[in-house]
């Protein structure tokens, strides 16, 4: 099964680190990063984890709760998290799904049998609060993820669903913003009091505008 994006992402019910899930429910009116882990006990993985739970503060300014899953049994998951703790100088501090029999990997395409027919690849799947799938983004199992990245994604993300703008190559929360082509000139100066720069008619560059 593929989820493209703007469709609403499967709900599932699950075992986890911190008791039974349910997405919907954990989601809430808020966002989520779902992301899924080859197996347990692994290098890459590990890294990933700690960082994910070092950046806790800044998930949570965005509204944004993480949920981690792996393939392998709970049981393994916590000792996986003592290992994590010791070696990343953080505890985990978000649910870690025990997705054994593949039912949710599965459902969102995180098995891709050219790669590896059992175990997942390093999906990440950013939902919004009305459960739609806003980024996917799929690494190779020896490339860890870069979450200042899909944190960068997340701040457009939620920008631009506020203003009628789109955020230009390299942009990071703060920098200018481009007007869609889709405002009019007279439709703008209502919208950026602060005005433009027309660098071309369809090229409208902007200061960002919930500074």
């Amino acid at each position: 099964m593929s989820i493209q994006l703007g469709d609403q992402v499967p709900d599932f019910t699950a075992q986890t680190t911190e008791g039974t899930v349910n997405l919907y429910d954990y989601i809430g009116d808020g966002w989520c990063v779902l992301f899924s882990h080859p197996k347990d006990y692994t290098p890459v993985c590990t890294t990933e984890l700690g960082m994910v739970s070092k950046l806790a503060a800044e998930f949570a300014k965005r509204n944004v709760k993480v949920l981690g899953l792996s393939v392998d049994p709970l049981k393994d998951h916590v000792g996986w998290a003592a290992d994590i703790k010791e070696t990343q100088g953080v505890a985990l501090n978000f649910p870690l799904i025990a997705d054994s029999d593949r039912e949710i990997a599965n459902a969102y395409g995180m098995i891709h049998p050219n790669a590896d027919n059992t175990l997942t690849v390093r999906s990440v799947f950013v939902i919004d609060a009305q459960k739609k799938l806003r980024l996917s983004i799929t690494y190779p199992a020896s490339t860890g993820r870069n979450f200042d990245e899909i944190l960068r994604v997340i701040d457009s993300l939620q920008l631009t669903d506020g203003f009628k703008v789109a955020t230009p190559v390299n942009w990071a929360n703060g920098d200018d913003v481009i007007i869609v082509p889709a405002v009019t000139d007279e439709e703008a100066k209502g919208m950026f009091p602060a005005g433009w720069d027309a660098q071309k008619p369809y090229l409208r560059v902007t200061k960002q505008p919930n500074l």
